[in-house]
């Protein structure tokens, strides 16, 4: 804990007081606000402090599994049609370390953590790493500090809206995963299928063709020099005809 002047020269402790605004972010507070200042030591911070027995390293490790548990579950519920490799994609959006970064600039974590000096002049406040770090060991300090169904409210809490929060983590153009979205509400999760073939070229200039088909109909067709843009530029197609009208879309 360090200490800041407030008016005529009075200390008071403002590592305590960034505590209580973090707090009030999370919408959690701490039983034992121990836990939480480990969550925001970066192992850095013990060069420079003896006295720290333990940086956040080990409620990360915890925080990672915490982390995949409720968004497992939670996937699992708001997404029933959904199958294995679709929730893992799902789950992977919402716990790589870009969007733990995202979420922990806006409950302004950066500012809280606590930091060697070296780290701290080489701008590690600001490191997204630093930030993933110790959004998962705040996670994992939580849990430890209440329970899962605490620790489940915060972390959904922050997330918000999972549909509005993945769709705004996929890649902006993405006509596979756009193409499945549209067609699953009313033919489920298995009603697409890609048929690619070889067409032409050597290995170093190869063309290939793929057809979507919906149902065993095909949708739409595109041609690529891999398998996957072919795939990609057929789904596109189909979503062309979806969005157009036309048979195509009266039959979906």
């Amino acid at each position: 804990m360090g200490f800041g002047l407030l008016g005529f020269g009075i200390l008071i402790p403002y590592f305590s007081v960034s505590l209580e605004s973090l707090q009030q972010r999370l919408a959690y507070a701490f039983r034992n606000p121990a836990l939480l200042e480990c969550a925001l030591t970066h192992p850095s911070y013990l060069q420079d402090n003896p006295d720290i027995a333990e940086s956040n390293q080990r409620l990360e490790f915890l925080g990672d599994s915490v982390l995949q548990l409720v968004l497992s579950e939670t996937l699992f519920r708001v997404f029933p049609g959904d199958r294995e490799g679709a929730l893992s994609q799902r789950r992977s959006l919402l716990s790589k370390g870009k969007f733990l970064s995202t979420l922990a600039r806006e409950i302004d974590l950066s500012a809280h953590l606590r930091l060697g000096i070296s780290e701290e002049q080489g701008g590690g406040r600001n490191r997204d790493s630093s930030l993933e770090d110790a959004m998962e060991a705040l996670i994992g300090a939580i849990y430890l500090d209440s329970d899962l169904p605490a620790t489940r409210r915060v972390v959904l809490g922050l997330i918000g809206s999972l549909p509005d929060r993945i769709a705004a983590e996929q890649p902006a153009d993405n006509p596979k995963g756009r193409l499945q979205e549209h067609v699953q509400p009313g033919h489920g999760n298995n009603a697409l299928r890609y048929d690619v073939t070889h067409i032409s070229g050597q290995d170093h200039a190869r063309e290939y063709e793929a057809v979507v088909r919906l149902n065993g109909e095909p949708l739409g067709t595109g041609r690529g020099t891999s398998k996957k843009a072919a795939e990609e530029a057929a789904a596109r197609e189909a979503l062309e005809k979806l969005q157009g009208g036309g048979e195509a879309a009266a039959a979906v």
